[in-house]
């Protein structure tokens, strides 16, 4: 790699990995009393999915190791915002799905946040935005390639 390539990928990772502690400090800070940034990112995507999943899948989905996703869940669980119940064809297994609680929290911080993202993205300029998803994409499924 060129020296001009390594500065390049240098300033475009140390840009998004302090983008990153940024936004999740600034969105943090806005969630409801109690939730958890980890805890929306995975309220929404149970909402969005609609369909159960096992611990195991989600620990894989999200890129954490399963003792990590555990304490999410029982979190989650303890709050009323999911449902976890045994898996009727492997007993071995669970099946987690967002309850109704847990849909009502998840819009309830989508409401928090979505101005944030929104004015973030419209002092960006919308454009610019739309130019920097498929960029942004690409490396995160080349980072989800090499196994996080």
């Amino acid at each position: 790699m060129s020296d001009d390539a390594e500065r390049l990928a240098t300033a475009l990772f140390s840009e998004m990995l302090t983008a990153d502690q940024l936004i999740r400090a600034r969105l943090s800070r806005a969630l409801p009393k109690g939730m958890e940034l980890s805890h929306f990112v995975l309220l929404n995507y149970l909402a969005e999915h609609r369909e159960e999943r096992t611990p195991a899948e989600l620990a894989r989905i999200f890129h954490l190791s399963r003792g990590a996703m555990t304490n999410t869940l029982s979190r989650l669980d303890w709050a009323g915002h999911i449902h976890i119940r045994p898996d009727w064809d492997d007993a071995r297994r669970k099946r987690v799905a967002i309850s109704g609680a847990g849909a009502r929290a998840r819009d309830e911080a989508l409401g928090a946040i979505r101005p944030i993202l929104a004015e973030a993205v419209a002092e960006t300029g919308t454009a610019r935005v739309r130019a920097a998803i498929p960029v942004l994409r690409e490396m995160r499924r080349r980072f989800s390639e090499k196994g996080g």
